[in-house]
């Protein structure tokens, strides 16, 4: 059988993943015993793609220690009728039932969906209060925070499906009044949005201190479209953001997500995969400027699968997390693999 073809996936951000290109290479672990939190993934079977419990627990087995997982917020399980508000919340039971599976030991040692972060549509205003609190019950103890992502773009090929998202949504006073109820909630918020728009989320920030909220992938740097052939001119910018939204003391930043296409960078495109050398050279700009400014007890490294599988395998994404880390203390990669997820998470694991 042939090498399949990279294909775009329906997000229009990232590549699907195939298996049998990725087989082509394989390598050591480094480290292998050293404890991983994969603090962002997701599960899903939709648009004729599967990456549920039995493909998770595949990659996990790859070679890492990783002892536990936490699901984020993908639009899987919704329940397909009742309030329209409350549908989501068949997410949480989703994650939670895949955590109940994971717990028999049916699927290896990991602790998967540890915590889950889903979504609750906080346009609600008030109204967003009664379904988090919904979601809380569903979670069994699990539930952690929400996601609503507020990426969005003036060009559909760097916005892909978040072409039709409000533009400021951050700014919103409606989507800021449901934002005010999860701090009270004890509920975090995942953050995923493109680098043009950080200061919205500096602002937010800024102006609910005490609500604890995660920058997830590098904070989006992009590559494509108007800043195709710009990295260095776009890193400047999105460092300058970084740099100023590190100072919210209340924000941590999840480095990973760079493996999407929407960075600009065509591992997908090539007839073998990469090597973790080759993934930690091209990343370590982003993944060092973003420790510098956030400390290690505020990052946490994310696999982001299966979106980021479309570029490298499970193996030799945390092989390059690794490499890049090797500069740091024993405590510093401790953060980075798992502390500063099991504290920002809240996680229970023994």
């Amino acid at each position: 059988m042939g090498i399949s073809s990279p294909r775009a996936s329906n997000s229009g951000l990232y590549a699907d993943p195939r298996e049998d290109w990725l087989a082509q290479h394989t390598e050591d672990v480094i480290d292998p015993s050293r404890p991983i939190v994969d603090p962002h993934h997701h599960l899903w079977e939709h648009y004729g793609l599967r990456y549920m419990i039995e493909e998770l627990a595949a990659d996990l087995a790859s070679g890492h220690n990783v002892i536990a997982t936490v699901y984020v917020d993908a639009g899987s399980g919704y329940r397909a009728d009742g309030p329209e508000a409350f549908r989501p919340i068949g997410e949480v039971e989703f994650a939670t039932g895949v955590a109940a599976i994971s717990a028999s030991g049916s699927y290896g040692k990991s602790s998967i969906c540890a915590g889950i972060v889903g979504h609750v549509n906080l346009l609600l205003g008030d109204g967003a209060k009664p379904v988090l609190e919904a979601a809380i019950s569903a979670g069994s103890g699990r539930f952690r925070g929400i996601r609503h992502s507020s990426a969005w773009d003036p060009e559909p090929i760097v916005a892909g499906m978040y072409a039709t998202r409000p533009k400021e949504l951050l700014l919103h006073p409606t989507f800021r009044k449901g934002f005010a109820c999860l701090a009270p909630l004890g509920l975090s918020f995942d953050a995923w949005l493109f680098h043009p728009q950080i200061g919205e989320l500096t602002d937010l920030a800024r102006t609910f201190p005490d609500t604890r909220i995660v920058l997830d992938h590098c904070g989006g740097p992009v590559g494509l479209g108007r800043f195709a052939g710009k990295r260095d001119e776009t890193m400047a910018r999105w460092k300058a953001s970084i740099q100023e939204i590190a100072k919210c003391p209340n924000v941590v930043v999840k480095l990973g997500g760079l493996a999407m296409w929407v960075l600009g960078y065509d591992f997908h495109m090539r007839p073998r995969p990469p090597s973790s050398e080759q993934v930690a050279a091209a990343w370590r700009p982003y993944i060092e400027i973003c420790i510098e400014a956030f400390g290690p007890s505020r990052a946490m490294f994310e696999s982001n699968f299966p979106p980021d599988k479309g570029q490298c395998s499970y193996q030799v994404i945390f092989n390059a997390f690794k490499r890049l880390a090797a500069q740091y203390t024993e405590a510093e990669k401790t953060a980075l693999f798992s502390k500063t997820a099991i504290d920002f998470y809240k996680l229970n694991l023994d």
